[in-house]
């Protein structure tokens, strides 16, 4: 992996040689796992532009937001945009989204079945609690079958837009993050892929189903309004999205994330 890092650092930095000199520090909120490991990517490369990075890591969806509309941070890259809006609704943050970064899969897994046909009558199909990302998986168990969505109940769809449930399924609503520790005790979960992948999970291999690349659940780096148009930002973007970092996210996780610019 390290051979790899130095590969790709020496590959971007003729094509980025033309950004702006910064000596500028920015904290960035990232989750653990995926979204981690690009950031020190990311953080390598802007480094001889002159922005060095400060990586905040963050174990749940709640505490990144918060702290970057305090000011305790200057970005933070972990969550889809639908999650994003849903946290500007709900709490009344002033962000803003300023770059798309990967696409991170949702998926259903089970230690129990191996197929989702093999799905019993009455079975626990554990689900993440928060609104947009229990929206996503309600559609993606209606997508292969599982259960019928009421027509139009979209990305925010709940429990109660359940149209029908053939299989009776009992569906139980935890924590994002500890759904793959819930998997000992359900017969299915929906499962972010960063968790899945930080769990040891290989979404293309142990995945029963999961989204498809055309998902409208692109992770995004979101800021607050006032440094939109920073200097920073432009680095950090042209960074994030240069070859060197594409290149490492599809070679790192093999598919289980994909790049979304």
């Amino acid at each position: 992996m390290r051979r790899l890092t130095q590969t790709l650092i020496a590959a971007a930095a003729l094509s980025l040689a033309a950004l702006p000199a910064l000596a500028e520090t920015i904290r960035i909120g990232v989750s653990t796992g995926a979204h981690a490991q690009i950031m020190e990517q990311v953080r390598a490369l802007a480094k001889p532009a002159g922005l060095d990075i400060q990586i905040i890591e963050f174990t749940d969806y709640v505490v990144p937001n918060a702290a970057l509309a305090a000011g305790d941070l200057e970005a933070n890259s972990f969550q889809h945009q639908p999650y994003l809006d849903n946290q500007i609704a709900d709490r009344g943050y002033d962000l803003i989204s300023v770059g798309k970064t990967v696409t991170v899969p949702l998926g259903l897994y089970s230690h129990r079945i191996k197929a989702l046909t093999a799905l019993p009558d009455g079975a626990r199909v554990a689900i993440p609690n928060d609104p947009t990302n229990g929206g996503r998986a309600l559609l993606l168990l209606d997508k292969f079958g599982l259960l019928t969505l009421r027509p139009g109940a979209g990305l925010t769809a709940t429990p109660l837009d359940i149209a029908a449930n053939p299989k009776r399924l009992r569906i139980i609503e935890l924590d994002a993050a500890q759904l793959p520790r819930a998997l000992d005790d359900v017969d299915l979960a929906a499962i972010n892929g960063d968790y899945a992948l930080e769990a040891g999970l290989v979404p293309t291999r142990d995945a029963l189903g999961r989204e498809d690349a055309n998902s409208p659940y692109a992770n995004v780096i979101a800021v607050r309004p006032a440094d939109r148009d920073a200097p920073w930002v432009k680095t950090l973007l042209t960074v994030y999205h240069s070859n060197a970092v594409k290149t490492f996210i599809e070679q790192t996780f093999k598919g289980a994330l994909i790049p979304a610019w």
